[in-house]
């Protein structure tokens, strides 16, 4: 029994798969405030789920790219849960996690503000790119390399972004991945010598000073 856990966009979820089955998710949209909701959130599903957290046997939590902010409360609760029961905790990406289920030539996109975005490119679940940075230009030939002719979905925040390189393409924007796709992807990996670790692809906006500001 898997419990799945997603903080790293604008919402948080949370889903509880049996095997195959869906026994219950829920996804909260947000921009702030995960810290506080995620615990609640996990023991209201699986309440009604019909299930305690002692029935689980692994936890899958996105690990990024996504909000500094967001993606560590989902991973320390994830982690921190996982270490109480004794359970494997499985790291899944927010992109491979946005684009599994989608059929054909698919490229999940997040608007990494700046004038860049953070892609991946998968051919059903074959990726055909790691998961990078790039700017717009930098993403849109990118796009255009891998692409060999078939019918395109540019799914997340970032897909309109990229839409004028492909004008037939399907465009879908989630708020957040789903849940279930992420409980069924952790499902699906082998258990990780290590526990996840946040998949960052630039640092963050804001450095400390080098020195003393005068006042």
């Amino acid at each position: 029994m898997i419990l799945a856990i997603d903080t790293c966009l604008g919402a948080s979820s949370v889903a509880i798969l049996a095997g195959d089955q869906m026994l219950a998710a829920r996804t909260e949209p947000m921009t702030r405030g995960h810290q506080e909701r995620i615990g609640v959130l996990a023991r209201e599903v699986a309440l009604e789920a019909g299930v305690a957290f002692s029935d689980l046997t692994r936890i899958g939590v996105t690990i990024g790219p996504g909000s500094f902010t967001g993606l560590r409360v989902g991973l320390a609760f994830a982690k921190g849960l996982a270490t109480a029961l004794s359970i494997p905790c499985i790291g899944v990406s927010t992109l491979e996690a946005l684009a599994h289920g989608t059929p054909g030539f698919v490229a999940a996109v997040l608007d990494a503000r700046m004038s860049q975005v953070y892609l991946q490119v998968f051919d059903g679940r074959i990726a055909l790119m790691a998961p990078d940075a790039l700017d717009l230009g930098s993403a849109a030939a990118r796009l255009a390399e891998l692409h060999g002719g078939q019918a395109v979905t540019l799914i997340g925040s970032g897909a309109p972004l990229l839409a004028e390189t492909f004008p037939r393409a399907t465009i879908l924007t989630p708020a957040a991945p789903d849940p279930v796709a992420i409980a069924r992807l952790a499902a699906a990996r082998p258990v990780p010598l290590h526990s996840p670790r946040p998949l960052y692809l630039r640092a963050p906006y804001a450095t400390l000073p080098a020195g003393p500001v005068a006042s």
